[in-house]
């Protein structure tokens, strides 16, 4: 290779680094881009999912409410078609029916019809009347005898909107004798839904399925009655299945909502539960920006850092060209280079130490000259740089660039980044080797520093959520192939939002990092993880660890938050925080069809039965079962 084809080849190079240093920068963002996106994409998903769960709770709601109807309407229609429909008959279900009215709230009235549509109960039962009396005309027409849901109407007495459920009773002839009916308040169900906090501009709504709004929240009365079967959620094809995500841009106000339809199977009824879409993403929008912020200082950062590099490079070049030309310029050129710049001998002594030495390694080159150039490396990293250095002396490489630890006189040790140049005679042997040693220990520093960022969450000190569901994964894949068991603890902290209203969110804070020390603390073995899961929620992974030991665990945990002493005036449980666990533990290799999330999902369900048990407790996922009968029965 002539002097002109090698500084042709030279001079790209500068062109080839700055164009990676670009394409990293471009790299870095649009995978950062890529990822807030798919945040977005979660964050949407995550409110779908919490939106379903809602129109999941509140259409059985509207399913039970009815039920408990029908219930006391059965048991009425089977005394008239037992005893008849005669006065003394009447006096009794009257006595009955208002003492049901007062002892169950949700019910607004009930009320006995004969079979031309007068009502056999006093007045006020059901206040005289209704504004429509479809029901009355759908049994007198059918011979069904199972419960008829109707449409929304309005009681001319007290002026409330209700929904009626009704059922036909028949004379001892078969032939029709009436009906007997019952009604929910509109206002009761819309009051019922204030319960649920999904947002300052969420909604939920109970429709008819003929698409009359049943009740509302909020703004119950300015939309009970109201239909919305024009809306595309009644129209179009694709949104006539059972349950589903809708978005849509509301036509008052022109903001974007994201919602969750659920239909009964058993009754005419749709709920949908609603959210503002902007609202939803305020949170992530902010950390977003955020992240995106920090993301750009980094580029920033890794682009003047690349031009220094650059010209460094640039720099090196010139050192080396002018190497090959002359010895006595290349000395000119090293001893004024901020980089160190060495000369190695095939014997692997250092032959010329530029004066930067003193820098870079705290020695002065009269005291390098002589010593073996690679004396002060690594163990680790010495295989490495020694089998370059033989591959150059063989010929097989021209140039390298390598990075290791390197001792320094006084600063202990230091990274270096060298970058090694074959140097040859005039008649082309080898004669040696050319480095040129920067230290680049803030660099590697600062990697670390990302490193740590990436899997450490910032507020506790825990490991992040992206940490714990690599090791969940790693663990559970060990577990499998060690046939051991892996347990895992779901943590939520009691009531913490009442503790931040209370005591302001640095107090919260400092609560957090209170309670992940205390964690931390338990979980001691070198293969236990403690994390935050989110929020105020956390979650330790314990390898090797069967049910009654996670168990105990838990109890250490739980017992150690609540001897923490930290106040919660507002808690209703002690005075004090405490937190509610949930724990789990399997054994994967007798778990063929499940995965990590079987695990995560055991804990969490078991966590819940904890919150709904009174909290300040541990449940195991095997006594889950054993709490829902008491649970359902609260």
């Amino acid at each position: 290779m002539s002097a002109a084809t090698q500084r042709a080849g030279w001079s790209r190079l500068p062109l080839r680094a700055a164009a990676f240093v670009v394409l990293t920068c471009t790299t870095i963002l649009g995978v950062s881009g890529w990822r807030e996106w798919a945040a977005r994409d979660a964050v949407l998903k995550g409110a779908e999912t919490e939106m379903a769960n809602v129109a999941r709770s509140l259409t059985q709601h509207a399913e039970d409410s009815l039920d408990l109807l029908d219930s006391g309407v059965v048991g009425v229609v089977s005394r008239l078609e037992m005893d008849g429909a005669g006065p003394a008959t009447i006096a009794k279900l009257r006595i009955l029916l208002e003492t049901r009215k007062k002892a169950i709230e949700r019910i607004h009235s009930l009320a006995i019809t004969d079979d031309q549509g007068n009502w056999l109960t006093l007045p006020g039962t059901i206040g005289s009347t209704l504004s429509d009396d479809a029901f009355f005309r759908y049994h007198q027409i059918s011979p069904k005898r199972e419960p008829h849901v109707g449409r929304p109407v309005k009681s001319l007495v007290d002026g409330e909107w209700v929904v009626t459920l009704s059922r036909r009773f028949n004379k001892p002839d078969g032939g029709f004798g009436g009906v007997v009916l019952a009604t929910i308040s509109s206002k009761y169900l819309s009051h019922f839904y204030e319960q649920f906090e999904i947002g300052r501009n969420s909604s939920v709504s109970l429709t008819h399925g003929d698409g009359m709004i049943i009740a509302r929240n909020p703004s119950n009365e300015t939309f009970v009655g109201r239909s919305v079967s024009d809306k595309p959620l009644f129209r179009e094809p694709d949104l006539q299945r059972p349950k589903g995500a809708y978005h849509f841009k509301s036509p008052l106000d022109g903001a974007e909502r994201v919602s969750f339809f659920n239909r009964s199977s058993r009754f005419p009824l749709l709920l949908l539960a609603t959210v503002d879409k902007d609202e939803l993403l305020a949170p992530w929008r902010a950390a977003a920006i955020s992240r995106m912020l920090y993301v750009l200082a980094l580029v920033m950062l890794i682009a003047v850092i690349g031009g220094v590099l650059v010209r460094q490079l640039q720099r090196g070049q010139r050192m080396a060209v002018a190497l090959a030309d002359k010895e006595a310029h290349f000395r000119l050129l090293a001893e004024g280079s901020s980089d160190m710049v060495t000369r190695i001998g095939l014997d692997e002594r250092l032959r010329y130490v530029s004066p930067s030495s003193v820098r870079i390694v705290g020695w002065r080159p009269n005291q390098l000259i002589g010593t073996p150039a690679l004396a002060g490396i690594n163990p680790e990293d010495l295989p490495e740089v020694q089998a370059i250095v033989d591959a150059m002396k063989r010929g097989e490489k021209e140039e390298a660039r390598l990075t290791y630890r390197n001792s320094h006189r006084q600063n202990g040790e230091i990274w270096l980044e060298s970058t090694m140049r074959v140097t040859r005679k005039e008649n082309g042997r080898i004669d040696g080797v050319v480095a040129i040693s920067r230290d680049i220990t803030e660099h590697k520093k600062l990697e670390t520093r990302l490193e740590t960022l990436a899997i450490e969450d910032s507020l506790t000190g825990l490991a992040n959520r992206r940490r714990f569901d690599e090791r969940l994964k790693e663990e559970w894949a060990r577990a499998y192939r060690d046939r051991s068991s892996l347990g895992l603890l779901m943590i939520d902290v009691d009531h913490f939002k009442a503790y931040n209203d209370e005591y302001g969110h640095p107090a919260g804070d400092a609560c957090l990092r209170r309670i992940a020390k205390i964690i931390a603390a338990e979980a001691h073995r070198a293969g236990d993880l403690a994390a935050r899961y989110g929020g105020e929620e956390f979650a330790v992974l314990l390898p090797n660890t069967d049910a009654a030991s996670c168990a105990r665990v838990g109890e250490r945990i739980r017992d150690a938050v609540h001897r923490a002493g930290l106040v919660h005036a507002s808690s209703p449980i002690s005075g004090r925080v405490s937190a509610s666990l949930g724990g789990a533990a399997c054994r994967p290799t007798f778990e063929r069809t499940a995965g990590v999330a079987a695990l995560v999902e055991a804990a969490d369900r078991a966590l819940y039965a904890a919150k709904d048990a009174g909290r300040d407790r541990l449940t195991m996922s095997g006594e889950v079962m054993t709490l829902l009968p008491k649970a359902s029965g609260q």
